[in-house]
């Protein structure tokens, strides 16, 4: 089990931080990912704009919080506070993929570098909002051949 925060450097911007596993290249150690846990932090209340926070978890480094429709993100967590104008009403949306396996699905995915990395951004939000994160997982050894193939997608992910 892996477990860190992020902090967004100020308020309303990207930030993402590397998290290190000190894997043993030479005997081709990869981590095998069971299941992710995203909290991130609830977006501000805003009489007039909608506002949101966002975190995804991703194998390689990102210019921003990426969805499951990127290959190299593993998992994302959004929260969203939409308001209407006119009645100046709120609704909270909250979604989050990739965190758990459904069905028979025997791993999330491979981490074959020695890094991940985790993104997090809000939108109109008075303060830096965080997001934690928990990786379940172990490490494995694999042959040759599918260590090299897994290092090559991941770095042109």
């Amino acid at each position: 089990m892996i477990s860190e925060k992020l902090q967004e450097s100020a308020a309303n911007t990207f930030t993402e931080a590397t998290v290190s596993l000190p894997l043993n290249t030479l005997d081709r150690e990869v981590f095998v990912v069971l299941a992710i846990d995203i909290d991130v932090s609830a977006p501000d209340l805003d009489a007039a704009l909608n506002t949101t926070m966002s975190a995804s978890v991703s194998t390689t480094s990102r210019s921003g919080v990426g969805t499951i429709g990127n290959s190299n993100v593993l998992a994302v967590k959004y929260r969203d506070i939409k308001r209407t104008a006119a009645a100046g009403d709120a609704v909270a949306f909250e979604g989050a993929f990739g965190e758990a396996p459904v069905g028979d699905v025997e791993y999330l995915g491979i981490i074959a570098t020695e890094d991940f990395f985790i993104q997090a951004k809000g939108t109109n939000n008075a303060a830096a909002k965080y997001a934690n994160v928990r990786l379940w997982g172990y490490r494995a050894t694999a042959s040759a051949d599918v260590y090299a193939a897994l290092v090559q997608s991941e770095l042109l992910s």
